[in-house]
């Protein structure tokens, strides 16, 4: 994610959330800088555990994330479009992404993957990761915090394709 931005929003799939829950870092979200985190109503509503969606409607009702409800006429086409070929949450995100011009927080692979890139690029196309990246830029949390966050998600299925953050940070520029 560019440095130079005003203020971002960033529509987050639950995957993304999820594992941001995993590592009790759910709060490190709205505390990015120049970023805010906006949520479909339909990936609110994909989360079925109880404690997780309570986590996420605290920060909803505190305003660290934003509740989004598709109203534009051509999001709501989009929706409409995607949803034959993906979940609602993702469709949902990706619509808002599309029409509005957001980022999209999402660690969906494949097809959704390949269309994402399709609809907005790459460049707007964002994962767990490059949300940590974020954060240790800004000085949000350390290498080692993130490390350990990463290892936490690891024993939780979702591995990164990196060691350390401390490589992944030399290697990647955003």
């Amino acid at each position: 994610m560019p440095e130079s931005l005003a203020t971002a929003v960033v529509i987050a799939d639950t995957n993304v959330l999820i594992n941001f829950i995993h590592i009790g870092q759910l709060s490190l979200l709205s505390a990015l800088p120049a970023v805010r985190i906006g949520l479909p109503l339909e990936v609110l509503d994909e989360l079925t555990d109880a404690d997780q969606r309570r986590l996420i409607e605290e920060e909803i009702i505190g305003k660290n994330i934003d509740l989004i409800h598709i109203v534009d006429v051509d999001a709501l086409a989009l929706f409409g479009d995607l949803r034959d070929v993906m979940g609602r949450g993702e469709a949902a995100c990706l619509a808002l992404a599309t029409v509005k011009g957001y980022y999209l927080a999402s660690d969906e692979k494949r097809r959704f993957r390949r269309k994402a890139i399709e609809l907005i690029g790459e460049d707007r196309l964002l994962r767990t990761e490059d949300l940590m990246m974020n954060a240790i830029r800004h000085g949000c949390i350390t290498v080692r915090q993130a490390d350990e966050f990463k290892s936490i998600l690891a024993q939780n299925r979702y591995v990164m394709s990196f060691d350390s953050f401390s490589e992944w940070y030399l290697d990647k520029t955003l």
